[in-house]
């Protein structure tokens, strides 16, 4: 399907609205400046020390009430949409459509277990089967993003399978493995995360497990 140039009109439109714009803040600062040379001292000094204190503490408060409504919008934006996918997530049956929700999931929450408390079991087993399933080259992605999420759910059953992980032929799904235990700073890997850190060829791999290592110290 073709896509649609943009219109020489509506570029028109919004080039004359920029220099417009422009214009005008031009006249502003050249009307400012004149009508400050025009005022007596006094007025000056007044303005300077009784105004423009004002006007700053005004802007001040009012950028912070703007940025706090903002992170509030946000907030119960994102709840929200956690609300409604949590929901999807426990009506769906597809396995890869779980996947996919589990990991819309995870990435809104910004890669925190907190608010997923009661569906991280669930999802477990939605990350367990997608890794042990996407076998292959081509599923290499999945298997290595399904081992990552395993280490935001807290899912410490799956420690053993993470640390084989640690030798899988691609080198993703090495650092994803290596990325879990280091988010549940599992001990038991210390050793084999020790050794990737130092041994495999992938700079990556060896960066991840070496975070993963101090996590743990």
């Amino acid at each position: 399907m073709a896509i649609d140039a943009p219109s020489p009109h509506l570029d028109n439109q919004r080039g004359q609205a920029n220099l417009t714009m422009a214009l005008a803040l031009v006249i502003i600062v050249v009307g400012g400046i004149w009508i400050w040379n025009h005022l007596d001292f006094d007025t000056q000094d007044f303005i300077v020390d009784e105004v423009v204190p004002v006007l700053f503490l005004a802007v001040a408060l009012t950028l912070i009430t703007w940025v706090n409504v903002r992170k509030i919008k946000r907030a119960k934006h994102k709840k929200k949409r956690r609300t409604l996918l949590l929901q999807k997530f426990s009506g769906e049956k597809a396995p890869r459509k779980r996947f996919d929700l589990a990991s819309q999931l995870i990435e809104l929450n910004e890669y925190q277990l907190e608010g997923l408390e009661n569906v991280a079991t669930d999802m477990a087993e939605v990350f367990l089967y997608t890794f042990k399933r996407s076998l292959g080259d081509k599923q290499h992605r999945f298997r290595g993003m399904a081992a990552s999420y395993l280490g935001v759910v807290q899912h410490r059953e799956s420690i053993p399978l993470l640390i084989k992980a640690l030798e899988d032929d691609h080198a993703y799904v090495r650092g994803c493995a290596a990325l879990a235990l280091g988010r549940m700073r599992a001990t038991e890997a210390k050793a084999k995360l020790e050794y990737t850190m130092k041994e495999d060829w992938d700079q990556t791999v060896r960066s991840r497990s070496r975070e993963a290592v101090e996590r743990m110290s």
